[in-house]
């Protein structure tokens, strides 16, 4: 019989940056009023969930998030720098339109240059990608047969995409990084596979806003 881990990625509430349009990456902003609510009506749906274990990124909107999610079901989430967003250096809690006024030239190879690109005091998406793949890696094997839950991030949840379903870091997103969202995986001896994504049917009434 294979032995089956399921791992349920969710990304945090809405922040007051979300809101505002900053790009985020290692800099933190306080949940919004909208993203409490999110992540307290998660809570109340993950009552249903039996997890063996709970991780969360360690920036405090993703611990945040953790506390309202996990406090239903007495849950104390194990954190974990590698669920980290991705360091983007100079950029970080700026604006797209500011970004273009104070490193033109940076963003515009942030946005074109391809997966290898290292912004100024940031990481590149490869970095990136394998930092998450690699966390993920850790969480499964430190917990065969369990089942987990992890509070991360919007490029976390997009570089796991990538990950399990084998797409090209350059290719076009055409898949949603939603607020408080889960994002359901299982990994036999066969590898990873996707069970769901984008699941916000706990929200309702309440929108969820994608990643940039």
């Amino acid at each position: 019989m294979q032995t089956k881990t399921e791992v349920i990625l969710i990304r945090h509430g809405e922040t007051e940056w979300n809101l505002s349009g900053r790009w985020q990456g290692h800099a933190d902003s306080p949940l919004s009023n909208r993203g409490i609510e999110q992540a307290e009506a998660l809570g109340k749906r993950m009552l249903n969930e039996k997890l063996d274990c709970f991780y969360s990124s360690d920036l405090e909107r993703a611990r945040h998030t953790s506390r309202l999610v996990g406090g239903p079901s007495g849950w104390e989430a194990e954190f974990m720098e590698s669920l980290r967003e991705r360091d983007l250096g100079v950029i970080e809690g700026l604006t797209t339109d500011e970004m273009l006024e104070k490193y033109p030239q940076e963003y515009q190879s942030f946005r074109n240059d391809g997966p290898e690109y290292q912004v100024p005091g940031g990481e590149s998406f490869r970095q990136f990608y394998e930092r998450c793949s690699g966390a993920l890696e850790e969480v499964a094997v430190r917990n065969p047969g369990k089942k987990i839950g992890v509070v991360t991030h919007g490029g976390f949840l997009g570089a796991i995409f990538r990950y399990v379903l084998n797409i090209q870091l350059d290719a076009e997103r055409n898949f949603v990084l939603l607020n408080c969202s889960l994002n359901r995986l299982e990994k036999t001896e066969s590898g990873w596979n996707l069970v769901s994504w984008g699941d916000v049917a706990h929200l309702e009434g309440l929108d969820s806003l994608d990643d940039v």
